[in-house]
């Protein structure tokens, strides 16, 4: 009966060049260290399984379960895993260069230092997923879903320790020119992570950790980023037109060169951030903290400027032309040969 097969008898019928064990009951199977290369394993029970170091190169696991397994090492170059339930697996180190995960449920996986290179992720439910040091380049995360969870909606085989972590960790993980377009990162921890070039394109990135994070000529049109924290973080080159940064954290963050046009920047923390020549048409800061800001030669055409907090802040040769600055700031601010043609003042005047 294949139910009651041993880990010597999978290693024997391999040996005689059989690759198929589909449909097969393999709960709690010792194979760490195997070579099993090409073979199938559709739809395959491997809940628990110790696979740490196995060889599963061009493997087809598609709709395999392989919850709580333990998978420490693996080598899954090229393996197919569309749909496979993978929560709470073990795959740190594993090696998942070009492997598709299409649809795959990573809920609590554990992918720290892993190498996800070119790997397909695409609508994959990576929500509290340890992606700490894992390399995402190239990765394809589009319509992922990373987001924060209040209450941990998945509980197979979760440890109370384990229970407790409630978000996405990317502590430093390399996702530079990653697909994240649409993908809900909300609360996830991308501390110090690498996403320069990435695709970002309408990502929800709301209440996420970016601080230190490298973001340059990253694409962020129409994303969400409000309460995000991005202090001290590098985004020199990217695009931010229509971005949502509602009461985000910019603190020290380099922007220079940015396109922010349009965007929807209200009541951020922004002192001291750079802003050198920074597009900021049509912006809306109304009753932000744009304290000791660079934002020399800034373009700032019709940006919305109610209220904010503009002490010490160098404006000089910026562009405010029909910018909106009622109640604002600007008593110590440097405006010297900024343009203010037909901007409103702090006191409701027309500036001629």
């Amino acid at each position: 009966m294949e139910a009651a097969l041993t880990p010597q008898d999978i290693l024997r019928r391999y040996a005689k060049g059989d690759r198929d064990f589909s449909g097969i009951n393999l709960n709690g199977i010792k194979l760490s260290g195997a070579n099993l290369s090409r073979t199938d394993w559709l739809d395959v029970n491997l809940s628990k399984a110790y696979l740490n170091s196995t060889v599963l190169t061009f493997a087809c696991l598609t709709r395999a379960n392989l919850r709580g397994a333990v998978m420490m090492g693996a080598h899954l170059c090229g393996a197919n895993l569309n749909q496979a339930s993978l929560s709470n697996v073990n795959l740190s180190n594993a090696d998942l260069h070009g492997a598709s995960l299409q649809g795959a449920t990573l809920f609590g996986a554990n992918l720290s230092l892993a190498n996800l290179m070119d790997a397909n992720l695409i609508e994959a439910d990576m929500r509290t997923a340890n992606l700490n040091g894992a390399n995402l380049v190239g990765a394809c995360l589009r319509g992922a879903n990373l987001r924060q969870e209040r209450a941990i909606g998945d509980q197979h085989d979760i440890a109370p320790s384990q229970k407790k972590r409630s978000i996405a960790s990317l502590h430093g993980a390399n996702l530079s020119g990653a697909d994240l377009r649409g993908a809900n990162l909300s609360g996830a921890d991308l501390h110090k992570a690498d996403l320069r070039g990435a695709n970002l394109q309408e990502a929800t990135l709301n209440g996420a950790n970016l601080s230190e994070a490298k973001l340059n000529n990253a694409n962020m049109q129409g994303i969400f980023l409000s309460e995000a924290n991005l202090s001290n973080a590098t985004l020199s080159g990217a695009v931010l037109s229509n971005a949502k940064l509602e009461r985000a954290i910019l603190i020290d963050a380099d922007l220079n060169g940015v396109n922010l046009r349009s965007a929807v920047m209200a009541d951020v923390k922004a002192s001291r951030v750079q802003m050198q020549g920074t597009d900021l048409t049509d912006t809306k800061f109304s009753r932000a903290d744009l304290s000791r800001a660079d934002l020399r030669g800034a373009i700032m055409v019709r940006a919305n400027l109610i209220e904010a907090y503009l002490a010490r802040t160098n404006l000089a040769n910026a562009n405010l032309t029909d910018a909106i600055l009622n109640r604002a700031e600007l008593s110590s601010a440097n405006l010297v040969g900024a343009i203010l043609i037909g901007a409103t003042l702090p006191d409701g005047k027309i500036h001629k």
